[in-house]
């Protein structure tokens, strides 16, 4: 795999957050220098800005959680024996993939449910509200289950090694 491309999805949520955001900025800036300035304002730019907003959000979310600089309480479990503290990470990871998994399941349902009503001012699905759900969500689970994984076959690596 080439260097651009191995870089595009190793930060492809970061990537995919900046576009939305240089969109979602530059529209509201454009539209209030329209507006004070020379009166008109663009009509969809709030809408459009506010997609781009809540995807960014999402997206962020997922990258947030890729990262692992999601909020978390750690002075507690950090002060338990090793094995306990690494049974706690293990369950509060199991935790949290059914927890985020149940949510990008109801964000599927949500986007089927609201793909034929328009949105107000484009009239385009309110999918493409929703789809930022599935697709944060989504990610989200996904790095669930890689978290998962790495924490079992490092048990695994460490009780064949003793």
């Amino acid at each position: 795999m080439t260097s651009g491309l191995k870089f595009f999805f190793t930060y492809f949520e970061e990537i995919l957050c900046s576009i939305f955001l240089i969109i979602m900025i530059s529209l509201v800036i454009i539209n209030v220098f329209l507006r004070y300035f020379l009166g008109y304002s663009i009509f969809w730019a709030e809408e459009v800005a506010t997609i781009c907003f809540v995807w960014c959000v999402f997206v962020g979310a997922s990258a947030t959680y890729k990262h692992k600089l999601d909020l978390g309480i750690d002075f507690l479990i950090t002060k338990m024996p090793t094995q306990i503290e690494k049974i706690v990470r293990f369950l509060t990871g199991l935790i949290l993939l059914a927890i985020n998994g149940y949510i990008f399941y109801m964000a599927i349902v949500f986007t089927k449910i609201a793909w034929a009503k328009p949105t107000a001012v484009l009239g385009i699905s309110s999918a493409v509200f929703n789809s930022a759900l599935v697709v944060g969500f989504g990610l989200i689970t996904f790095y669930a289950i890689r978290f998962l994984y790495h924490d079992v076959a490092a048990y695994i690596r460490q009780r064949r090694a003793l």
